[in-house]
């Protein structure tokens, strides 16, 4: 009787050796501490708690690396306008002289070539996003960068150019810069998303969710200002400042130097209107450095919280693989024991014990 009962132990304890072997079997070949979450409670509640906070922090992570993204391929754009802003500032206009009336015909060319570029670059997109457009992201800001030198503003800023004598040049600047600011149809170069009052002209800029309760602006716009303050000689825009200016260079012939004070003067407007382009672009770029700088730092935040909730979750849900290793290897070596006590067990007979 002694011997079946003793069998019978031997026998349940092998049953729950094997069922914890094939257990940590399991455990070693997934790192998981279970299959189901279910089978992780009481700690099932937190472990769906640090789930949704890691989900949420690498939401917050992956919208704001794609903000970064567009700002760089933005800080690129601004890079190269600022460029030609301060070229045709400090290079072009500032040689203007009535004196050397056939050193224009190498002026207008190149404007009217800078003017194309300036509305390539306004129409600069990332991962097939415009991002001068305001929340319109399909469609390009300028709809037609190649017929700039064309448009209904660059003709307004012509015939006002093409007027210049007389003691006028302060209404021929009056003129160009009334040009650069109309936003009617036929005159704007810019979309007509962009130049509705109840639409792109009203719009908040583009931001990105950094946090709970934060959003961060970000957005460019093709036709105003962003977060620079134009100042000096603008239209309160450093885009139409700049298109102003080299749609005014892009208009001068050696007509103009009849009045070679007037011409001075418009050359003086022109010139002080791309610094101030310049200025503004400049602008432009640093504040969006410091958003850039802010953005990063919350990524990383996140980034480092993350990772500590993360390795909350797998305190929970993952196993030491090395101990686990240890206790699976033992657990083995026990089950072995048991079997092998099982056999010798099974092998005790009556006969065995008489003489």
């Amino acid at each position: 009787m002694t011997s079946v009962n003793g069998y019978g132990r031997l026998a349940a304890d092998s049953s729950a050796l094997r069922l914890q072997v094939e257990l940590l079997t399991r455990q070693v070949s997934t790192g998981r501490k279970a299959e189901a979450q279910g089978d992780i409670a009481p700690d099932l509640p937190r472990a769906l708690t640090l789930r949704a906070e890691i989900a949420r922090r690498d939401t917050y992570g992956t919208a704001i690396s794609e903000a970064l993204s567009r700002s760089g391929a933005t800080q690129t754009a601004l890079q190269r306008l600022g460029d030609i802003a301060r070229e045709f500032a400090d290079d072009v206009a500032m040689k203007l002289d009535p004196n050397d009336p056939n050193a224009l015909s190498l002026v207008a060319p190149r404007a009217k070539a800078a003017l194309v570029e300036v509305g390539q670059l306004l129409d600069s997109q990332s991962a097939g996003e415009y991002l001068f457009g305001g929340s319109d992201l399909r469609n390009p800001p300028v709809p037609d960068p190649e017929g700039l030198p064309g448009s209904g503003m660059a003709q307004q800023v012509a015939a006002a150019v093409a007027s210049l004598g007389g003691g006028n040049a302060a209404a021929v600047a009056a003129a160009t810069r009334a040009a650069a600011m109309d936003d009617s149809p036929g005159v704007t170069p810019f979309s007509a998303f962009l130049s509705d009052p109840a639409a792109g002209l009203a719009e908040p800029r583009r931001a990105v969710p950094a946090g709970d309760g934060q959003a961060v602006p970000y957005g460019l716009f093709a036709n105003r200002n962003a977060a620079a303050a134009s100042a000096g000689e603008t239209t309160g825009s450093w885009a139409r400042d700049l298109l102003r200016g080299l749609a005014s260079l892009a208009a001068l012939t050696p007509a103009q130097t009849a009045s070679p004070d007037d011409f001075r003067a418009l050359a003086g407007t022109i010139r002080d209107g791309l610094r101030s382009a310049a200025d503004g672009i400049a602008d432009e770029a640093g504040a969006l450095g410091l958003t850039e700088a802010r953005l990063t730092t919350a990524k990383e935040q996140h980034a480092t919280l993350g990772d500590a909730l993360k390795g909350q979750l797998s305190d929970i849900e993952e196993v030491d693989l090395a101990a686990t290793l240890s206790r699976l290897q033992s657990t083995r070596t026990a089950l072995e024991a048991s079997y092998t006590a099982i056999g010798r067990l099974g092998e005790l007979n009556l006969t065995r014990f008489l003489p």
